[in-house]
């Protein structure tokens, strides 16, 4: 065990392990008295803006998307980047359009604002696809892809993603979401301290950014490698199959709507903000660590794949996602591999502690409660807790059926599960703030409809892909598969509007008094001095990231 890495490396993995786990046990004693529901679901509704945006950023950035960004820049495929860029000005839409709303009606759970604004059917709707996606992907991704992690510094692959499922549910069971967002706060400033310094060291070694790509171009030149504009240019044609410019920035949005803004995995973390003010800050400043992953996801992808031409380290191109890893394990001097891999161990239970807490959320709140409405608030609490312990052993449990999955190319679908689900979702919730119009009836039979479009699309595409299904070319069927997932999220996105408003508009509208606190109401003049400051910040985001799509383009260095 640990074949790979020094004493020193070691004892830092331990430290982090230890801090970690003392800073659950504070947040679990902290406050003891008041261990009710609030206090465990959305840790007290008392957290600051810093705390909000690092949880949000540490519990969407998984080892899972280190590996596959990383993967990416080996293999030259920046415009995957696209869609860290992207999530920063989706994050723009959660802090101004939909936090105000979710604090005001005081719900725990995206499913249970589905209600106010709709309907019960909606919500055991969302509830539902919610909890059964974060067992079949989110989870059992995220312990394979740590799992791969520990099995590059000598632990066994079962070792690894045991140890790591119950070490992370200990805490998320002990402290709630209290103790989730607090590690993950640490947990964010390790993965960018590991990160940063992998890439500083990294460029260092190869004598700079012209170093760089000095050493693609010889490459590309002796044995027709992909060129160094490709792997620094976020933008292909629309007739490109994997990534057109198209999809990235029309398809791609509504994805970032649905994850960032509806799903409870990420939303709870600004449930737990004191106010609406800090909500907003923390997406902002999640929004701003979102531009980072380019630099220290991607850039250390090119830098291990320059490594690589040089014979500094191995790995095959067949499996690009084991870049980072070997350029860590096989690279980096004795120190600065144990916080590397601490930060990659960081991003693996801060997205998997999150996803613990949120899917018992869901499970208490939209369920546990519903079916006991007398229950006690230490009722609530201590189902939640065994809600996570059954999570670890079922997540425990699907490993194996996963694993034999992922041989045969299933992270793929898995990615463009996101673009099946969330248009849907996304509509029914994005129009529903907006127009009053839009009733219960057009939102369930929206949400059905655009569900089995999608599940149709994944269905006959996972079969087709297995040869089980014969698609004769030029056939509808053909025509239907060859559409690019992204194009197919933007096509399926417009279908459901149309559901949502044709059916709407065909029955009742709600009553005025149940959308007072739901949707956009006529108000006096806003208070614009008081929010001068979370609009430079906005202004300013917003122009950082047309600054990197400039660079990143074929007008800048990508050109």
């Amino acid at each position: 065990m640990f074949t790979n890495l020094s004493f020193w490396d070691v004892a830092i993995i331990l430290i982090y392990f230890g801090i970690i786990l003392w800073i659950a046990q504070w947040a679990s004693r902290s406050k003891s008295e008041s261990k009710g529901a609030v206090d465990y679901f959305l840790a007290g509704k008392s957290q600051g803006w810093l705390v909000v945006g690092a949880s949000l950023f540490a519990s969407n950035i998984g080892s899972e998307i280190i590996l596959g960004v990383s993967g990416a820049g080996a293999r030259g495929d920046m415009p995957l980047a696209n869609f860290e860029i992207i999530a920063a000005l989706v994050l723009i839409l959660l802090g101004w359009v939909f936090v105000p709303f979710y604090l005001r009606t005081g719900v725990y759970t995206m499913p249970e604002f589905l209600e106010k604004r709709y309907s019960k059917a909606c919500r055991n709707y969302l509830s539902i696809i919610s909890i059964l996606a974060y067992v079949i992907t989110k989870i059992s991704l995220i312990i394979f892809a740590g799992a791969l992690v520990f099995e590059t510094i000598g632990v066994p692959f079962w070792t690894g993603a045991i140890f790591t499922v119950v070490a992370t549910g200990f805490y998320t069971v002990l402290g709630g979401l209290k103790a989730v967002i607090y590690t993950d706060m640490l947990q964010a400033f390790i993965l960018l301290a590991g990160t940063i310094a992998v890439t500083l060291f990294g460029l260092y070694h190869l004598g700079g950014w012209d170093g760089m790509v000095q050493v693609i171009e010889v490459a590309a030149e002796n044995s027709g490698n992909p060129p160094a504009d490709r792997f620094f240019n976020l933008w292909r044609p629309m007739s490109d199959s994997e990534y057109p410019w198209t999809g990235m920035l029309f398809g791609a949005p509504i994805l970032g709507v649905w994850y960032w803004c509806t799903d409870q995995y990420i939303v709870q973390r600004t449930l737990s903000a004191k106010d609406v003010n800090n909500a907003r800050k923390g997406a902002l400043f999640a929004g701003y660590l979102k531009l980072l992953p380019v630099f220290i996801f991607f850039i250390p992808g090119v830098i291990a794949y320059a490594l690589l031409q040089q014979g500094e380290i191995s790995f095959s191109m067949a499996n690009a996602d084991q870049a980072l890893p070997a350029m860590i394990t096989s690279f980096l001097p004795v120190g600065l591999k144990g916080i590397a891999i601490a930060g990659l161990l960081a991003a693996l239970m801060s997205s998997l502690s999150s996803a613990f807490n949120s899917s018992s959320t869901l499970l208490t709140i939209d369920f546990y409660r519903e079916k006991n409405p007398n229950a006690s608030e230490r009722d609530l609490v201590r189902f939640g807790q065994w809600a996570t312990i059954i999570l670890v052993i079922v997540s425990l449990g699907w490993i194996p059926f996963m694993r034999s999955l992922m041989d045969g190319g299933i992270f793929h679908y898995l990615q463009s599960v996101q673009a099946y689900i969330s248009p849907p979702i996304a509509a029914v919730f994005l129009f529903g703030l907006f127009y009053k119009w839009i009733n219960a009836r057009g939102a369930i039979v929206a949400l059905w409809a655009g569900f089995a479009i999608g599940i149709f699309r994944l269905v006959t595409e996972f079969l087709s892909k297995e040869g089980s299904l014969v698609v004769s070319e030029g056939s509808f069927m053909a025509q239907f598969l060859g559409i690019n997932f992204l194009h197919f999220a933007l096509f399926l996105f417009i279908i459901c509007a149309l559901i949502l408003m044709l059916v709407s508009k065909s029955g009742k509208a709600q009553t005025p008094e149940s959308l007072a606190l739901v949707t956009f109401q006529k108000t006096g003049q806003s208070n614009i001095k008081g929010l001068s400051k979370d609009i430079i910040l906005t202004v300013v985001l917003i122009i950082l990231v047309l600054i990197i799509w400039y660079i990143f383009s074929p007008w800048g260095i990508g050109g």
